[in-house]
This record gives structure tokens, sequence and C-alpha cells, in this order.
């Protein structure tokens, strides 16, 4: 992977006076404020242009992770200090902004303030699966509901190119079920295939030892075994069916948020 390097912005008068290269499609020039987001979050703007290597370079480093995450890049450089940080893409005065963060600086520079928040997506449609009985209705929420066979999950987000997140919700009978059969590992080996994914659980993880003593400890290992083998596809125990409906509409309409993101 090419090295993080941060140059001198070669325009005199501009008010970002330096220019940031990332490794990300095919190399991204970022004009920021500073060279490191050390008290505040540094403003940034893209710009399509390649980057000169004739430019005035300031700071270089080896980069261990440079990934982006929907409206979030990761950056995780290769030495001591000022090694992680995050840019995000987002909306500030109605028009798009990138701000270029680290942890102690959304702590530090403006206690209690957050981040202009993303696009709000509104109307989003959300497909439920044709095998799904007695689906949720995600009632009060601006959702258009449809109805079409997925490769995986009860409720999902379509993209240009198909799928791009899933749900599979399960009641507490039909986890335990799943799991006895073995039916829950393909589930999730499915999933996987989908940018973005979840399983969702109607009941809190207690109740699964409730239900079934006699084969809660080995359900518990497999539930554990499948974490381990599919880190991506996290399982969330939302409490009930009315959490679980609110968690998977959050799920779902953050990852619309994220693709219109960037």
């Amino acid at each position: 992977m090419e090295p993080f390097v941060v140059a001198r912005n070669p325009e005199p008068d501009s008010r970002l006076p330096y220019l940031v290269r990332l490794p990300l499609d095919g190399g991204m020039v970022l004009k920021v404020k500073d060279t490191w987001p050390r008290a505040s979050r540094v403003y940034c703007y893209q710009i399509d242009e390649e980057w000169d290597p004739s430019l005035e370079v300031v700071d270089e480093a080896s980069i261990l992770i440079c990934r982006r995450r929907g409206a979030a890049i990761d950056l995780v450089l290769d030495r001591p200090a000022l090694s992680r940080s995050q840019f995000i893409f987002t909306e500030a005065r109605g028009r798009p902004a990138i701000f270029w963060q680290t942890q102690k600086a959304v702590r530090t520079a403006n206690p209690g303030a957050r981040v202009p928040k993303g696009r709000t997506v509104e109307g989003i449609a959300i497909v439920v699966d044709t095998r799904e009985k007695y689906g949720y209705k995600f009632a009060g929420r601006s959702v258009e509901l449809q109805r079409a066979a997925l490769p995986a999950g009860d409720y999902g987000l379509m993209g240009p190119s198909g799928l791009v997140a899933s749900v599979e919700r399960k009641t507490l009978e039909n986890l335990a079920a799943s799991l006895s059969d073995g039916t829950l590992a393909f589930q999730m080996q499915r999933l996987a295939e989908i940018p973005r994914a979840a399983v969702v659980v109607e009941a809190n993880y207690p109740d699964l030892f409730r239900l079934h003593s006699g084969r809660a400890a080995w359900m518990a290992v497999m539930l554990g075994r499948l974490a381990v083998r599919y880190p991506e596809i996290p399982v969330i125990f939302a409490g009930s069916r009315k959490f679980a409906e609110e968690w998977s509409y959050r799920f779902l309409s953050s990852a619309a948020e994220d693709d219109l993101g960037g």
C-alpha cells in the first residue's frame, strides 16, 4: 500500500494550506486545514486531481489500515503517535463536507458537540422476503415495503448491484432450532456474502438458557463458534419483537444513509 502523505498546498492563498493523499479509489486527494486533527476536527475538501510528486512533503508514514466503511474512512498509520484517525463524509449547512478526526479531537475540541448528521434518508424501500410470515410493518416509519425472494435474510436493502444490506430475524424458538439442526451456520454463510448483514433475535441472551436448560450450554458454544467464524455478522439480542423491529429499521436505514454518503 502506498504511504500516507501530507504536502504543502501550492496555492498560496488557499484557506486549506495542505494536501493529503489516501490510497483509495485510485488515489484520493484532499485539501486539508491542518496536518493532523490534534485539538479539533480538521475540515477537508476532495479535489479531482492526481497527486503531484514534486509537492513539498511535510509528513509521511506507512499505512496499516486505510479502509472505507460506509460514510467513513478508517486510517491507521504505522507509527507510535498520531496514528489512528477517521475521515467522516457528511453534510454541513446543507452541503457535502469531510471532517478528519481523532478520538481525542472528538472528546476535547467541542465537549458535548456532535459531528453534523449525514444525509437524511426518507422513504427507503425495505424488501421483505416472500417466505417471511407475520413480518415487521415498520409502522410510523417512512418506509416502502416490497415483497421479493431474498438470497439471504428476511429484510433487505437493494442497491444498483443487488442486495447491499440484510437482516435475518429470529424468534427465540427459531434460534434454538436453527442452532440445533445446523441451519444457522448456512444462513450466516449466505449473509456473509452481503456487504452488510446481521442476525437479530427477539429475546435476551439469558432466555436461551431458560428455554432449553438441558442443551443451553451446547447451543451457547455453537453460537460462540459462529460468532468467531463470521465476525462480520453480528448477532443482536434485542430483548423483544418490538425492539428487534426497531433495531432492524435503524440498521437498514443507516446502511441506506452510508450508501448515499459514499
